[in-house]
């Protein structure tokens, strides 16, 4: 058997040493080196204006960050479906200080004039309204066996086999049911559709799922994937946004027969397949039903929505956790700082399967100075 990565796993002692640290992560080892890395920025703007960035500026090596271990496959979407070709984006009406934006997704979306990130655009109308317009609008956008889609393929996947020589994890991303039926509908008409057209919305599933299949199949003739990772955004401040049979009904069927496909294809059929699931708000009512899918991997846990991963960490002791570390708190000084960490840090270090990141991009509110004295306190749980 050939240990490269790809027919079977590369002996541990062979790989590099950020493979090392990952697959640490995911054996749960206890007291291994905590992976120095960030969720993303909202504040970068804010900290060029102040004079302690530039656009040249490496942030890897500023914060003091590791190659994760981690290579991507993508193609499938992440907050939208994963249309080829997309929308063309264009600006539909002039409101004085806003303008009415189709974006590539088809929604018509309010936005600061010739402004577009940094604040929450406001959604006016999405592309489905009925399985008429599904059809004209979307469905067409999600042919699988559209050439455009695998034009670069094999280019592309040259660095996803280098990085599984080296035992990194090999993570196939795709935008989850319910984010792609959002981001289609509408989140209020959405729970509308449940109700009223459950056969459109099992349509749009089983277009999401056609499209899923032929692209991850086609990944796997070059790698054997270690992880699925569903991009979710299924909870909000208080829980679901949907309830656990809709869940059952409209979504984990199809993720199941997305995972057993991919199981059935792996080039390594030894391979323990991870399953992520990210979302947003408060978790917790989701986690067991996610499970009953295999989950074992959750993000990023939302201080603001009252979660806590000392707490999920002691819950679910075979759950691996990434991020959990509270935005307000970086932007409250470096004595709420200093209590943070020392509550959170020292608990899922000796517990294990842990990535500290900010529980979304770090605001603008965050002090540069601040952010750096929490960068330096982290480095302490590096080794």
């Amino acid at each position: 058997m050939l240990n490269d990565g790809i027919h079977a796993m590369v002996d541990y002692e062979k790989m590099s040493p950020a493979a090392k640290k990952l697959r640490d992560f995911y054996a749960i080892k206890p007291d291994a080196g905590i992976i120095q890395t960030e969720f993303g920025y909202y504040c970068l703007d804010a900290w060029k204006s102040q004079g302690h960035i530039t656009d040249s500026t490496n942030l890897g090596e500023l914060f003091m960050y590791e190659d994760t271990g981690w290579a991507g496959l993508h193609g499938l979407g992440w907050c939208e479906a994963g249309f080829e070709p997309c929308f063309t984006e264009e600006v539909i009406e002039d409101r004085g200080d806003y303008e009415l934006v189709r974006d590539f997704a088809g929604r018509h979306v309010l936005y600061f004039k010739a402004r577009r990130n940094g604040f929450m655009p406001e959604y006016v109308e999405h592309p489905v309204k009925d399985m008429k317009t599904w059809e004209e609008n979307c469905k067409w956008r999600m042919n699988p066996d559209s050439p455009e889609r695998y034009a670069n393929l094999e280019k592309d996947m040259q660095w996803r086999i280098t990085r599984a020589n080296e035992g990194c994890v090999v993570q196939q991303g795709l935008v989850g049911g319910y984010m792609y039926l959002r981001s289609l509908i509408g989140p209020e008409d959405l729970l509308y559709k449940f109700y009223d057209e459950p056969e459109l919305i099992h349509d749009c599933m089983k277009t999401w799922f056609e499209l899923a299949d032929k692209v991850i199949s086609e990944h796997q003739k070059y790698v054997t994937l270690d992880e699925i990772f569903f991009a979710e955004d299924i909870c909000y401040k208080s829980g679901s946004l949907i309830s656990p049979d809709m869940m059952r009904e409209f979504l984990l069927p199809y993720y199941q027969q997305i995972i057993d496909n991919l199981k059935s294809r792996q080039i390594d059929k030894s391979r323990h397949l991870f399953v992520q699931i990210d979302t947003d708000g408060f978790c917790y009512p989701v986690i067991d039903v996610y499970k009953e899918i295999g989950m074992d991997h959750m993000s990023p846990f939302e201080v603001a929505s009252d979660c806590d991963v000392v707490e999920i960490g002691k819950k679910y002791p075979d759950l691996r956790i990434r991020g959990g570390i509270d935005k307000r708190i970086l932007a409250a000084g470096k004595e709420a700082i200093d209590k943070m960490i020392d509550r959170i840090m020292p608990v899922m270090k000796k517990r294990g399967g842990y990535i500290p990141t900010c529980d979304h991009g770090v605001p603008e509110e965050v002090d540069f100075n601040d952010y750096m004295y929490y960068r330096k306190r982290m480095q302490e749980f590096k080794d």
